[in-house]
């Protein structure tokens, strides 16, 4: 069962950063954990604020149509799927681009688009995390061929960003988008998203760096990632190993190992929204360097742990 998890937001706000110099690697990445100083306190230490009760609680997580834009914004090939003359399902293999909306961009030679029966089809992406979970996002909508000279060399121009290459106009379809269903991972309870808010929505501001943060860090901060379980986590098992799985604008996902339970993953929210990857970096050291704090006692836990989990496997 998908369980939501608590935002640290209402209880954690960043103090103000003054103009700093770019973050080094040595900054970012700092394997000991002794050398870490609790006088005076970070800059970008957290602590508590009080907000009006009236105000709704901001997502911990991006919408499903966010994440469904991030995806087809991240990966260039799916499976397109149509019914064949003989009324048979049939999915193929395809290269796509998408516009500022969203819209997929095909290029489909004469074999390709002469098998189906009517435009309607779909157009299945999926991402791989970490090795260690797969969103994806299937487009329903109907294969339109436009016939505007200048709105193909439009297009021409949006495949021509994504592949650097050239293509013949008269190849260029594109998917009039009804409805996306966006999925988590393989096995999950899709959410169906509409076509206004699918293309509405703006891809992670962090996407194209998010895969290279996340390897970092699993390979020079991984104790700063189980320690992040024990400080900002209010777990009732023992986890024996801790993992990075995704990181984008609103925190942190991770995936935990139980040897008595099982497998979980827990979300780590941010304090406040990042948009690019020096406030990526930043906002994990301020985490890192306020839960070394709190382990040491050199500091209170004065913020709300996240109480729940989401259950990936048994024992």
């Amino acid at each position: 069962m998908l369980l939501q998890t608590q935002s640290l937001t209402p209880h954690l706000a960043l103090l103000p950063l003054p103009p700093s110099k770019p973050i080094s690697k040595t900054q970012f990445f700092n394997p000991n954990p002794l050398r870490r100083t609790h006088s005076p306190p970070p800059r970008c230490s957290l602590s508590a604020v009080s907000e009006p009760t009236q105000l709704q609680k901001p997502s911990t997580k991006p919408f499903p149509a966010e994440v469904s834009r991030t995806i087809v914004e991240l990966v260039s090939v799916g499976t397109l799927s149509t019914l064949t003359q003989q009324g048979w399902p049939l999915g193929i293999g395809v290269r796509f681009a998408v516009d500022p909306e969203g819209t997929p961009v095909l290029c489909l030679n004469d074999s390709n688009r002469q098998f189906s029966i009517d435009r309607r089809s779909s157009l299945h992406v999926q991402l791989e995390q970490s090795g260690l979970r797969t969103p994806q996002c299937t487009i329903l909508g109907s294969i339109d061929k436009p016939e505007d000279r200048t709105f193909l060399k439009y297009l021409h121009s949006v495949w021509r960003k994504r592949f650097e290459e050239e293509v013949d106009e008269d190849l260029l379809y594109v998917v009039d988008v009804d409805r996306v269903l966006q999925m988590e991972d393989f096995r999950e309870v899709g959410t169906w998203v509409t076509s206004s808010d699918y293309k509405n929505a703006e891809p992670d501001p962090l996407r194209d760096f998010s895969e290279k943060l996340v390897n970092d860090i699993n390979t020079n901060n991984i104790e700063d990632i189980n320690r992040f379980c024990n400080i900002y986590a209010d777990l009732d098992f023992q986890v024996s190993e801790a993992k990075l799985v995704w990181i984008d604008r609103l925190g942190l996902d991770m995936r935990l190992w139980s040897p008595q339970n099982g497998i979980f993953e827990v979300r780590i929210p941010f304090p406040r929204d990042v948009t690019d990857e020096k406030g990526a970096k930043s906002m994990f050291n301020c985490m890192a360097q306020l839960a070394w704090e709190v382990e040491k006692n050199f500091h209170a836990p004065d913020f709300e742990k996240v109480k729940q989990v989401k259950q990936i496997m048994n024992v």
